[in-house]
């Protein structure tokens, strides 16, 4: 048959949802709302994970090897951080690289200080809230005249109030940010972190003495942050690595709404090719999910507040960007499926501790984070509010870029998914920090396809898109890095094919050269079915341009059939019996 020619889960929480902002936002948390896929109504906490990471180890031996069907791996035979890390020599800055703290303090002291710079109010870089050339105009004596003043000075002057106060608030709040953002009086409402506030009982209220910590917190930005905060752009590969603190000083800003020029994602604005990173959308339209959000962040400025000598490490965000001369010709791919372990027990934040953990993203980073989104990348970013300040410097990715991040920290426990999600109390991180004071996690953001109709998947060039999207985010850059965990990702609301995204990742892996942890979530038979199929490709030796080869012949198929899709799984089963009877 000719070829088509078109060249957690978080728990496993299995959605990657692609959060557009404003409208577009509420219309895909609404899709969102009504799958069933990969979410549980059961729960997954930090206490559960002893339990599942013996189910794990339990069952790996015995169903991935004993029964020699299977060429599947016990998880514990992938590589993970750190054993598995390249030494990474000193930290330095270089034009790619942008160090927001003194690397110099750092190389020779314990101190993580801000390295020094200059601001730049360009629409390349971060417009500060502090910054000099930010202005606003103010009504001011008797007569109401109008008086333009520096932004920061207004921020200033109201923050600092708060800052002084024993207790504050909601309306405190309210009034401050208003000041400084006074064109969105009558738009913007703070009702969700109103009733937030008046909900939740006294004995874990502890709200309104923590606004004013927030507040003195905000204030230390231009100490905190000297250097100009670049934006990662599309097409091109940057890193920013910046401290806790600075994270912590950038995200109090953030819940003030001090950004200037972020308060939309209309397409003519000057960063509508960003996300939202102010918290607006947060404080308005109170529902559960609010509440549970306001928890897992509250919890998080609580830390940062009364800790902040403790975020003593550093975090990195580096953009990546498939060249030309990575873009592999798939179709002349030589290499053979690497090391598989699936699993339908357990979850990629807690049993894929070490391997380079797929977050099923959004191409706006963060995806629904600040409003109403609640599944798997949200739930991530909830209990690790660190990745938050990602929407403050990160473009949209396009189809060939990736973000990875290094070094977050985990705050939060939760369990539950979607409208079952709660915060589940304090989480104590104790992993490892590498030569850079990185904690030892690492976090690939990449965004799949969203299908309105399941069957526009089946075309070579959207599959092409999506091995070029995994493999942006799986390829390495040395020699001995961690294997992956991931699972079905772009399913569910995206109407992902789980066996053809299960193929897809299994050659990027392959390409990449890196094992694969596969968490299927209590999918039992996508588990059996992915076991299966490895073992029969494996065995024969089937090499990842054949399988491409496959996959086109299977879009073919789907074009030419009436109606139903059929089956990956046995299709590629059936091809490769008849070649090989054939023989």
């Amino acid at each position: 048959m000719s070829r088509h020619q078109d060249s957690s889960q978080m728990k496993q929480l299995l959605q990657p949802d692609d959060n557009t902002e404003s409208s577009a936002t509420e219309t895909h948390e609404r899709e969102r709302d009504h799958d069933t896929r990969g979410g549980s109504s059961s729960s997954s906490s930090c206490a559960d994970a002893v339990s599942r990471g013996q189910t794990e180890r339990d069952e790996s031996p015995r169903t991935q090897r004993g029964d020699g069907t299977s060429s599947c791996c016990p998880l514990e035979d992938l590589k993970r951080l750190p054993e598995c890390t390249n030494r990474l020599g000193p930290l330095t800055f270089s034009r790619t690289h942008t160090v927001l703290i003194d690397v110099d303090a750092f190389s020779h002291g314990p101190g993580l200080l801000p390295m020094e710079g200059k601001d730049n109010w360009s629409s390349k870089f971060v417009k500060m809230p502090c910054s000099p050339s930010s202005f606003m105009t103010v009504q001011t004596g008797i007569f109401k005249q109008a008086t333009k003043m520096r932004r920061w000075e207004v921020i200033s002057k109201h923050l600092s109030r708060l800052a002084k106060k024993e207790s504050v608030t909601v309306d405190d709040v309210e009034e401050a940010i208003l000041k400084y953002n006074p064109k969105y009086k009558g738009q913007w409402s703070f009702d969700a972190l109103s009733t937030f506030v008046k909900c939740i009982p006294k004995a874990e209220n502890y709200f309104s003495t923590l606004f004013p910590k927030i507040a003195e917190l905000a204030l230390k930005l231009p100490e905190c942050v000297k250097k100009a905060i670049p934006l990662l752009q599309n097409g091109q590969p940057a890193i920013i690595t910046l401290s806790q603190a600075q994270i912590a000083c950038l995200l109090a800003n953030a819940f003030f709404c001090t950004f200037p020029h972020r308060n939309t994602t209309a397409a003519n604005a000057e960063y509508g090719n960003c996300p939202t990173i102010n918290f607006t959308s947060l404080f308005q339209n109170w529902s559960d999910r609010k509440k549970e959000k306001l928890r897992a962040i509250m919890h998080y400025f609580k830390v940062a507040t009364d800790e902040i000598a403790k975020l003593n490490g550093l975090v990195t965000f580096e953009r990546r960007c498939l060249r030309d001369t990575d873009a592999s010709n798939w179709r002349s791919c030589e290499e053979t499926l690497n090391k598989l372990h699936v699993t339908s027990h357990g979850a990629i934040e807690t049993e894929g501790i070490g391997l380079l953990q797929v977050d099923f993203a959004s191409s706006r980073i963060g995806g629904g984070v600040l409003g109403n989104g609640l599944v798997q990348e949200e739930i991530l970013f909830l209990i690790n509010p660190e990745l938050i300040v990602a929407r403050l410097f990160t473009e949209k990715l396009k189809d060939d870029e990736c973000l990875i991040i290094t070094g977050s920290q985990q705050f939060s426990c939760y369990s539950g998914f979607r409208d079952n999600f709660e915060w589940a109390g304090p989480h104590e991180d104790h992993l490892q920090r590498d030569e850079w004071a990185r904690r030892q996690r690492q976090i690939l953001a990449i965004d799949a396809l969203h299908f309105k109709h399941r069957r526009e998947q089946y075309n070579v060039r959207k599959v092409t898109r999506e091995l070029n999207k995994a493999y942006c985010g799986f390829k390495g850059h040395g020699n001995n890095e961690p294997d992956i965990a991931t699972g079905k990702w772009g399913c569910g609301a995206f109407n992902g094919d789980p066996q053809l995204k299960a193929v897809i990742q299994l050659m990027a892996a392959a390409k990449a050269k890196r094992g694969l942890a596969f968490f299927t979530f209590k999918d039992e038979h996508l588990k059996q079915g992915l076991q299966q199929i490895h073992h029969l490709l494996v065995t024969g030796g089937t090499t990842v341009g054949k399988l491409y080869e496959l996959l086109e012949d299977f879009c073919q198929v789907q074009h030419t059939s009436s109606g139903s899709h059929g089956d990956l799984f046995e299709f590629i089963r059936n091809r490769i019996r008849s070649s090989r009877s054939q023989l």
